[in-house]
């Protein structure tokens, strides 16, 4: 049942950043984040796993995200702090995603290729959709480029991310 509720909070974030995001209410997705955050920290009782795993997602996907809106590549609706750098919304849905990886998305780990098939078909669905039917990314180059440079992102990142879940740290600090 947990992790039916943490994929559903993922969803949502990611329904709110991404709505929030082309009707100008950026802030929508952090604010969802913070009380997603609030409420999974107060159902899980060992915090330093997820607390890793939402740094490394915040690098990686402020890494990524920064890379494609400078290249042109995506261009994103509310680009708050700015145009050349991942959007506020995006990283939102960055530390949502982090808080899966232990939880409704554990199902795959030490499945490599099914995590890079994931990844390189999720993660570029998720950025087509958002700006096919919600108008908050425009692709920057054509569908085809845009579709395999994401695929490529994605499949490297979802592995990379899981693999990192796999150190859990199973002695909490005195």
């Amino acid at each position: 049942m947990r992790n039916l509720a943490n994929l559903l909070g993922f969803q949502l974030i990611w329904i709110l950043s991404v709505w929030g995001a082309a009707n100008s209410r950026w802030w929508l997705g952090p604010l969802g984040v913070a009380v997603f955050c609030a409420l999974h920290f107060a159902l899980r009782a060992n915090h330093r796993d997820d607390l890793k795993l939402i740094v490394a997602a915040v690098v990686v996907g402020a890494l990524v995200d920064s890379a494609f809106a400078w290249s042109g590549v995506l261009i994103y609706a509310s680009p708050v702090p700015s145009v050349y750098l991942a959007p506020l919304w995006i990283l939102s849905m960055w530390v949502g995603f982090a808080l899966t990886l232990n939880h409704s998305m554990a199902w795959m780990k030490g499945r490599l290729p099914l995590q890079i098939a994931f990844g390189a078909i999720g993660g570029p669905l998720a950025y087509w959709i958002a700006g096919r039917a919600w108008g908050a990314v425009v692709f920057g180059e054509s569908l085809p480029v845009v579709i395999a440079l994401l695929a490529i992102a994605w499949g490297v990142v979802t592995p990379s991310l899981l693999l990192l879940s796999n150190h859990r740290d199973t002695k909490l600090p005195e």
